[in-house]
């Protein structure tokens, strides 16, 4: 990759729009157990999968449930899903993006009976 080549893409990097939307972690060997589903929001879905799962590597993930149903079954028993992508719209002002997140991941929380993130 040429220097020019590298420039582009760090632009086109910066320049892309965000993936707003309310995500899952469904840990598939406790179904019974209570948590068992993990749900947030997020301004970042095509990022936030990493980040959590890197989290979770080093032990240090804040949330506690999630973070011993990794210790206790391991990467593979925890699955990762985007529930809702919210349109990118440029005119929506921030505080409105940030109310339509929170009623969006409240409907999350009561439809699948899921800890909040």
């Amino acid at each position: 990759m040429t220097g020019i080549d590298r420039k582009r893409a760090v632009a086109a990097y910066k320049e892309r729009k965000a993936a707003y939307g309310i995500y899952a972690i469904r840990c598939a060997v406790q179904p019974d157990l209570r948590p068992h589903i993990w749900i947030g929001q997020t301004p970042t879905l095509d990022t936030i999968r990493n980040r959590i799962w890197f989290t979770l590597r080093l032990g240090t993930n804040p949330h506690r449930s999630l973070q011993d149903a990794w210790h206790r079954h391991g990467a593979d028993s925890l699955t990762f899903e985007v529930l809702e992508r919210l349109e990118d719209e440029d005119d929506i002002l921030p505080y409105i993006r940030t109310a339509q997140l929170k009623d969006r991941l409240a409907h999350w929380r009561a439809v699948l009976d899921a800890q909040v993130i």
